[in-house]
C-alpha cells in the first residue's frame, strides 16, 4: 500500500480595479455582479487607495447611483427627459470616521496587501431596488440604451456637494442580478385549450407541457405538444415560440419579443379523428438575437458573456407587477394553423429563465451521475479554500464607463 499524498494548492482571488485619469486614486472591487436573494442583497464592498500627500485637506467620497432610462435620448425635446437618475447612497471614505467598519474577507485581504493608504467602503442596495436590465438598441439608435443600470462613483472634493473633477473621479458600472432558487421544484407547467368551429361540430384540443418550471440560461426548453382533433378541420402546421415579456413600470408600458422559434409540418395535416404528440426543443440565447432591437439583456452590452434578461423574482406575498424597473417574464407559445377558414389555436405556458445559484448546476450533475467523493478528497478540497493566502490576489482592470463630465 502506498500512502496517499495530497498536493496543496492555493485558490487566487480575482479583484477588479480602476484608477482615476490622474493615477492618484484607485478603486478595488471584489466583484461586479451583486446578487439579490429576495430577503437580502449582497453588499457592495470595496477599497479605495489614495497616494500619499495627494489630498492636501480634501476628502474622498463615494456614491452609488442608478439610472432608469425608459425612452430614447434622441426623442428628448423641449426639456422632456426620458430618464431618471437617483443617488441611492453617499459616504465619505477618506478621512475615515471614528467608528471602524466591519470588514469583509476581500476587504481584509486587500488592506493587508495594499497597506495603510487603503480605505474600505460598503454600500447596501435599497429594498425593492430593480435588477439590472438593458434593452438592446437598434442600428439607428445613437443614445444610451434603455434600461436600468447602477454605477459606483468615487471622487475627490472639498465637500460632499462638490461633484469633483473628471481627472480625480472614477466610475464603475456594476450589475444587480437574481439567481434561481436552490431547488427548481417538481411542478411541470402545462396548459390545455380547445377550439370549436361555428359551422362544424367537435373541437381541436391542444395540450402543452414543459419538462420543468425554471430553466438556466443556455438550457434547452423541452415542450411536449399533444393534439387531439375531434373536429372536421385539419391542423396544417405547428409553430413554437419562446416569448420574452417586458413591463416598463415607469411608463406602464408592455411589449413582447420572440427570442426563439420553430415551425414544422411534421405529422401534419392532423386530420379529423387523428392525434399527434411530439416534444419540441428550443434554446433562448442572446447570441441568437444580437441584431434585434428591444430584446432585454442582463446588464451591459459590452460584456462578452451577456445573457437574456433573467425572469424577475419577487418576495412571497407580492405581485410581480409591484416590482420596480423593468419586469421580465417568459412563456412558451404554441400556435396551430387550422387553415384559412379554421383560424388559429394558441396557448402560452409561463416559465422562468434564470442564472443558477452557485453550485446548483454542479450539484444537479453530480446527483444525476451518482458519483461520490471520498472523505479524504472532500477534506482536501475544503482545505484548499479555507487556507487561501491573503497575498494571492489577481487584479483585473475595470476599463469601462469613464466619466464624460467636463472639467470644472
Amino acid at each position: 500500500m502506498f500512502p496517499l499524498i495530497l498536493l496543496a494548492y492555493v485558490v487566487a482571488v480575482k479583484v477588479f480595479k480602476k484608477t482615476t485619469p490622474n493615477g492618484k486614486v484607485t478603486v478595488y472591487l471584489g466583484k461586479r455582479d451583486f446578487i439579490d436573494h429576495l430577503d437580502h442583497v449582497d453588499p457592495i464592498d470595496g477599497v479605495v487607495v489614495v497616494e500619499n500627500d495627494y489630498l492636501q485637506g480634501r476628502k474622498v467620497y463615494a456614491q452609488v447611483s442608478t439610472t432608469y432610462r425608459f425612452g430614447r435620448e434622441e426623442d428628448e425635446v423641449m426639456g422632456v427627459k426620458f430618464s431618471k437618475e437617483m443617488v441611492l447612497s453617499k459616504q465619505q471614505i477618506v478621512p475615515q470616521g471614528n467608528e471602524k467598519p466591519e470588514l469583509t474577507q476581500v476587504q481584509e485581504k486587500l488592506i493587508r496587501k495594499l497597506g495603510n493608504n487603503a480605505y474600505p467602503f460598503t454600500f447596501n442596495f435599497p429594498a425593492n431596488s430593480p435588477s439590472s436590465v438593458t434593452l438592446q438598441p437598434g442600428d439607428d439608435d445613437t443614445g444610451k440604451p434603455l434600461g436600468v443600470e447602477y454605477t459606483i462613483k468615487t471622487f475627490v472634493a472639498e465637500n460632499s456637494e462638490d461633484r469633483g473633477h473628471k481627472r480625480s473621479s472614477v466610475a464603475l458600472a456594476i450589475k444587480k442580478l437574481q439567481y434561481a432558487p436552490p431547488s427548481r421544484g417538481r411542478r411541470l407547467p402545462s396548459s390545455l385549450v380547445s377550439k370549436g368551429f361555428t359551422f362544424s361540430q367537435g373541437k381541436i384540443n391542444l395540450e402543452v407541457t414543459l419538462d420543468r418550471e425554471i430553466y438556466y440560461h443556455g438550457e434547452k426548453v423541452a415542450a411536449t405538444v399533444t393534439i387531439s382533433n375531434n373536429s372536421r378541420k385539419s391542423v396544417r402546421n405547428i409553430k413554437c415560440f419562446i416569448v420574452q415579456h417586458c413591463e416598463v413600470t415607469m411608463v406602464n408600458a408592455q411589449f413582447s419579443k420572440h427570442v426563439a422559434s420553430l415551425e414544422t409540418r411534421e405529422g401534419c395535416p392532423v386530420t379529423p379523428g387523428a392525434s399527434f404528440m411530439k416534444t419540441f426543443y428550443l434554446v433562448p440565447l442572446a447570441s441568437s438575437n444580437k441584431d434585434r432591437r428591444g430584446i432585454a439583456l442582463d446588464g451591459h452590452l459590452k460584456d462578452d458573456d451577456v445573457n437574456l434578461a433573467s425572469s424577475t423574482m419577487v418576495q412571497e406575498g407580492k405581485a410581480p407587477g409591484e416590482a420596480m424597473g423593468i419586469v421580465i417574464s417568459y412563456s412558451l407559445r404554441v400556435k396551430l394553423s387550422c387553415g384559412t377558414l379554421g383560424g388559429e389555436l394558441q396557448t402560452d405556458v409561463p416559465f422562468k429563465l434564470m442564472h443558477p445559484a452557485p453550485g446548483a448546476a454542479e450539484k444537479e450533475k453530480s446527483s444525476a451521475m451518482k458519483k461520490s467523493k471520498s472523505s479524504e478528497r472532500s477534506r482536501y478540497e475544503n482545505s484548499c479554500y479555507a487556507d487561501d493566502d491573503e497575498d494571492n490576489i489577481v487584479f483585473e482592470d475595470f476599463a469601462r464607463l469613464r466619466l464624460n463630465e467636463p472639467d470644472e
